[in-house]
């Protein structure tokens, strides 16, 4: 006899009660009257269509837009500093707070000489990700009689040599890149490359980046283009940062005489590189004394009080020798490709003496309180202080290769 199991219903299914009947769905009637169904979209106003369509295209386009700028800002990007850290306690918090935190997922790589400055790259220590710091001891490079023909000395503080040792320190930092890149079976698909020594007083703007071009410094040309900042695909930086080993390529085109920048203009022209000027808020500090007034191809001297932006000039904290009407009279348009100094953005020092006595307060009150504190914190820096903060900088680093913090900083003790 079949089991009767315990959940089986003890009612015939007869005698159940019936489930609820779903009710059909209203019949549609048909009338004479104008109201249409909305099965065919027919019940808006003809004119209101076209509106739909412009707002859908205009919703397509930002939308467009905005994941191109923030596909910008993600792609993965190398950032190559360079060059002696002789005033980085006063250009090291600006970099950081107007380059290196506006693109925090960038691979930091720093190429700079050992000296008694170094120490105070201890800064970057509080960097986003550094991936490479490489401090070497200097090297003399051999000044051939191609060089002599291909480069001008007079423009450069150390002449062919200052030239040779800069090229080298820029196409190093290239070097670890590309290193980088074969370690880790990648490309990167931005390189930015500024300067150690450039104080900024706003933030790089990330519209900067351009598939198209090398992107660069507006003004100060000297007769070719600004190099104190380049931003570029990694193709085209793979040529502007190759300053030292395509010099061949530039005296078999014909080119001699050059100075830093006309190099740099020969180097891009020569590999059909097009290049796009824009103006950046940074300045260069320089101790190097200059003839006042500028005029000509004397480099003028920019206060960092002066509202800008500077775009790569030469700049030091000064109370403002001339500005307004003084700044006009001089005709900054005969200078050597300045940038922009109309509207009060340009304010000059007294480039031909050193920095003037009580600099520090000045550059206290123009600068931020973040910044000023620091460069209080450098100036008191002890030596056991600044080995805690280079080891620290040594254990963020993705890879270290230079001398040991301890002899960093005694090298830089010495000095104070």
């Amino acid at each position: 006899m079949r089991r009767k199991f315990q959940d089986e219903p003890s009612q015939p299914l007869e005698s159940r009660e019936p489930k609820a009947a779903i009710p059909p769905p209203p019949t549609m009637h048909h009338s004479n009257s104008k109201r249409l169904t909305p099965l065919h979209g027919h019940y808006l106003p003809q004119l209101c269509r076209p509106i739909l369509w412009y707002l859908l295209i205009a919703f397509l386009l930002l939308t467009f837009l905005h994941y191109k700028q923030a596909r910008t800002s993600i792609s993965r990007t190398a950032i190559c500093l360079v060059g002696g850290a002789r005033r980085f306690e006063l250009t090291g918090p600006t970099i950081l707070e107007h380059v290196l935190n506006v693109l925090p997922e960038a691979d930091l790589f720093v190429h700079s000489n050992l000296d008694e400055n170094t120490f105070k790259l201890a800064l970057l220590r509080s960097a986003p990700r550094v991936t490479e710091m490489r401090i070497r001891r200097p090297v003399r490079f051999r000044e051939t009689e191609g060089h002599m023909r291909l480069l001008s000395a007079g423009s450069s503080p150390n002449g062919i040599q200052g030239l040779l040792q800069y090229f080298d320190l820029v196409e190093g930092c290239l070097n670890m890149i590309a290193a980088y890149e074969t370690q880790g079976n990648f490309t990167y698909d931005w390189i930015l490359r500024t300067r150690v020594d450039g104080y900024w007083t706003g933030p790089l703007d990330i519209k900067a980046f351009k598939t198209d071009s090398y992107v660069v410094p507006e003004g100060s040309r000297y007769g070719g283009l600004n190099d104190r900042l380049g931003i570029g695909n990694r193709s085209i930086s793979a040529v502007a940062l190759s300053r030292l080993s395509l010099l061949p390529n530039l005296a078999l085109a014909g080119f001699s005489d050059l100075n830093s920048e006309s190099a740099f203009h020969a180097q891009l022209k020569v590999f059909n590189i097009p290049a796009e000027e824009l103006r950046f808020p940074f300045c260069i500090l320089s101790d190097r004394q200059y003839k006042y007034p500028p005029s000509g191809d004397i480099a003028p001297v920019a206060s960092i009080a002066s509202p800008g932006p500077l775009s790569g000039a030469k700049c030091r904290p000064c109370v403002p020798h001339c500005k307004g009407e003084c700044i006009e009279k001089l005709g900054p348009e005969k200078w050597l490709g300045w940038t922009e100094w109309r509207n009060g953005s340009l304010e000059l020092c007294d480039g031909s003496q050193p920095w003037q006595e009580g600099w520090e307060e000045f550059f206290d009150k123009v600068a931020d309180k973040v910044t000023a504190d620091m460069r209080h914190k450098v100036k008191e820096m002890t030596t056991e202080v600044c080995w805690q903060d280079m080891k620290g900088l040594k254990k963020n680093a993705g890879r270290w290769n230079g001398p040991d913090p301890i002899e960093i900083c005694n090298l830089g003790s010495t000095s104070q």
